[in-house]
């Protein structure tokens, strides 16, 4: 894992709200303050569990603080009492929230706002194309080609041409991606009212003042495009860590095979062990450690952040004492 370079600033630590008025650079580089911040779309499986467990050892390793956000902003993907047992799980692994939980469905005054800045100021517009018009272009949003209005527009991001994004990826190394030609001007609010993912996380990582997002590799792409509202809305970027992925034994991303199973919180230690192993620690690191509190305390005090892979991950086997 390449060491975290450079300072992140923050906005208005003792408020909820974002300064949309704020530049890179204006304030005090804060401590470090990571997140985990799951969709209440199913339970918690192996995979969810590697990146919680990451994100938090991360941050415990320097000192800093470490949050839960419930990312609920989808409805139709929504599972009732998802969200309920996701944080209580949470709690049977030893990992709480050093703040109290932040809820994005609560949070609408913030995305309008800073819609509304983007909108007023040029950077965003109202756009009546559906899935089919832009179908002949791959999906890529360079001009509207609608063949009839929407009564509720969606509003995208103007991407200009030759809008070129690199970052270093503390674990994946350096990354970069031409926005204007993989995605184009991507979504902010949905057609059918709903926000869209890549403005919530980002008015709330800098409204929270995250100087530290570690998440799973399968969003290392979406990264280009959030850094790109960061500069739009004159936000800090924090630095980013994309850990390795579970894989089910099909080969597809643990929440979306047949083989992601909900942990069981009463038996938090046989998963905790199989996600340090898939963090590259070292597992005789734990051994002998008895109880959540006590293999907790082992791992903070031997984590390595240098030990974990690059890549995708293995498919997963079966978790076992």
């Amino acid at each position: 894992m390449r060491a975290f370079a450079g300072k992140c600033g923050r906005l208005r630590a003792n408020s909820s709200e974002p300064d949309v008025t704020a530049s890179p650079g204006n304030a005090p580089a804060p401590g470090y303050r990571g997140r985990f911040a799951p969709s209440p779309t199913g339970d918690l499986h192996l995979g969810s569990l590697l990146a919680a467990f990451g994100s938090w050892l991360l941050a415990r390793h320097a000192g800093g603080r470490w949050l839960v956000r419930i990312e609920d902003l989808d409805p139709p993907r929504e599972v009732a009492g998802a969200a309920e047992r996701q944080l209580r799980a949470l709690a049977a692994f030893g990992l709480r929230s050093d703040e109290p939980v932040v809820r994005q469905s609560g949070r609408d005054a913030l995305y309008r706002r800073a819609l509304e800045r983007l909108l007023d100021e040029g950077r965003a517009f109202h756009c009546h194309c559906s899935r089919t018009d832009l179908a002949a272009a791959g999906g890529v949003h360079r001009r509207c080609v609608a063949r009839a209005p929407r009564p509720d527009p969606a509003v995208r991001l103007r991407v200009e041409d030759g809008s070129l994004v690199a970052f270093d990826d503390a674990v994946q190394g350096r990354h970069g991606q031409d926005v204007a030609r993989a995605v184009g001007d991507f979504v902010l609010r949905r057609a059918d009212g709903y926000w869209a993912y890549q403005l919530a996380v980002v008015v709330d990582d800098a409204a929270q003042g995250i100087t530290d997002v570690v998440r799973g590799a399968d969003l290392l792409d979406s990264t280009p495009r959030q850094i790109l509202l960061q500069r739009a809305l004159g936000l800090p970027a924090p630095r980013y860590a994309h850990l390795p992925l579970v894989l089910g034994a099909d080969g597809r991303k643990l929440s979306k095979s047949e083989a992601a199973l909900a942990l069981d919180p009463q038996r938090p230690e046989p998963a905790l062990r199989e996600a340090w192993r898939r963090l590259g620690q070292d597992p005789a690191a734990l051994a002998g450690a008895a109880g959540v509190d006590a293999l907790l305390a082992r791992a903070r005090a031997a984590f390595d952040p240098a030990r974990i892979p690059a890549g995708v991950a293995a498919p997963a086997p079966a978790i076992a004492d």
